[in-house]
C-alpha cells in the first residue's frame, strides 16, 4: 500500500541568523527612552495587532515600572505570565528574548537545559526586545505575546523600525 507524503499545511520558519538578530539590536536605539514614547510605541504596536487580529498582550517597562499595558480580544491571563518571563530573560541577558533562545540552539542545546534558570521564571521564547538608549545601555523592555515566537519578535521589531523610523 502506497502512503502519499504528508505535508505540513504551514512551513515552520527558520530561525534568523544570529547576525541578524544582534544587527537588529543594534539599530533599534532610542536617542531617548520617554513615557510619552512608551504610549506612542505601545499605542502602534496595539495599532499593528488590531489590523492583523493578533490576539496579543503587550507590554513596555523600563526601570521595573510598567508604562504600557494592553491586552487584546483573543488574549489571556497566559499571554501576561509568557510576558513576565520573557522580559526577565531581557533584564537578565541583555538581549532579545529570541536572540537568548537562538544563541542556546546555536550551541546545540536549550536555554531550559544550560542556562541553569528555573523555567517558570525565565523563558528565553521570542517576543522581548530591550529598549536601547545610546549611551546608556538597556533600559527596559517591549514585549508581545500571543503569536508563535518568532512572530511576537517580528512584530516587536517590526513597531520598532517603524517607531524610530527605521
Amino acid at each position: 500500500m502506497h502512503h502519499p507524503q504528508l505535508t505540513p499545511k504551514t512551513t515552520p520558519e527558520l530561525t534568523p541568523p544570529l547576525e541578524e538578530l544582534e544587527r537588529q539590536e543594534r539599530r533599534l536605539v532610542f536617542r531617548q527612552f520617554t513615557n510619552d514614547d512608551a504610549w506612542a510605541l505601545g499605542s502602534l504596536l496595539v495599532e499593528m495587532a488590531r489590523e492583523r487580529q493578533a490576539p496579543v498582550a503587550i507590554d513596555i517597562h523600563r526601570a521595573g515600572q510598567q508604562l504600557f499595558h494592553a491586552a487584546l480580544p483573543g488574549s489571556t491571563p497566559d499571554n501576561d505570565a509568557w510576558i513576565i518571563r520573557k522580559r526577565r530573560v531581557v533584564e537578565r541577558y541583555g538581549s532579545a528574548s529570541y536572540l537568548v533562545g537562538a544563541r542556546f540552539r546555536a550551541k546545540g542545546t536549550t536555554f531550559e537545559d544550560s542556562s541553569r534558570l528555573d523555567p517558570d521564571q525565565y523563558a528565553a521564547h521570542g517576543g522581548s526586545f530591550p529598549i536601547t538608549v545610546e549611551n546608556v545601555g538597556v533600559i527596559g523592555t517591549v514585549t508581545v505575546s500571543g503569536l508563535p515566537q518568532l512572530q511576537d519578535h517580528r512584530m516587536v521589531v517590526e513597531a520598532l523600525e517603524n517607531y524610530l523610523k527605521l
